[in-house]
């Protein structure tokens, strides 16, 4: 397997207790944050396979915003409700034919949980925020950690 497994958490949502957990929405900062990323990936010149998203509002809507400047369609799956590792994050990447790129759109903790399993590393995984990590038969290496300020940078 070789291939790259971007993370971008979901920008920022309204408060906990506002709506149910999976309803909460983006605020009109997380919505600038998620159309950002998207701008910044796109600058970047990133090309992605497919774009997996958590069903939760928060999390579907960061991946939509963003994949309207990568010119994409997201894809529901639900493992990255909540409970999303290592394995599953591989499996994603192994269904590539070939050396390929994923983006996934979800949550913390799991997302610096499986930078962790995969490479050893601990990131602080910012709302709007993005890692990216090398994958290859025998290792795993963070390539990227961009915050949303960078991003900001990036996309201008």
């Amino acid at each position: 397997m070789l291939g790259e497994i971007w993370f971008l958490r979901h920008g920022e949502a309204e408060p906990h207790g506002a709506a149910p957990d999976a309803d909460r929405r983006l605020t009109e900062k997380g919505e600038h944050q998620s159309r950002v990323a998207g701008k910044a990936l796109a600058s970047l010149g990133v090309d992605f396979a497919h774009v997996f998203t958590s069903p939760r509002v928060r999390a579907l809507d960061t991946a939509r915003i963003a994949c309207e400047e990568l010119g994409l369609e997201p894809i529901v799956h639900e493992a990255l409700t909540g409970g999303f590792d290592r394995d599953e994050a591989l499996a994603l990447l192994g269904a590539l034919d070939g050396e390929g790129r994923i983006l996934v759109v979800g949550h913390e903790p799991d997302f610096s949980q499986v930078v962790h399993d995969l490479t050893g590393g601990m990131v602080d995984f910012k709302k709007g925020g993005i890692a990216a990590v090398r994958v290859d038969s025998t290792a795993a290496e963070l390539r990227v950690l961009l915050r949303p300020r960078e991003l900001e940078l990036i996309a201008d």
